[in-house]
């Protein structure tokens, strides 16, 4: 799967833990996932285990602790996939 399918599905998952969508209208690897798009930690979670499951992978919470962004959620899960 390449970066832009990944980026894609992840904006995708995304898109039902942002209260405002309109926030994901210009999101990048750059945009902060807490910040940038409002989402709370305990959404975080849930959008972690989101991934787990679409992705088909385990995500250990030292991991977990590394997503900042989109595309530290992008990194990691190619990482996964490799």
């Amino acid at each position: 799967m390449s970066e832009e399918q990944i980026t894609k599905k992840v904006i995708e998952i995304l898109r039902g833990y942002v209260k405002d969508a309109s926030l994901l209208e210009n999101a990048t690897a750059e945009t902060h996932i807490l910040k940038d798009l409002k989402v709370n930690s305990a959404r975080l979670v849930d959008i972690i285990i989101k991934c787990e499951d679409v992705f088909g992978t385990s995500i250990d919470d030292e991991e977990a602790d590394r997503i900042a962004t989109i595309g530290d959620a992008v990194t990691l899960i190619q990482q996964k996939a490799a």
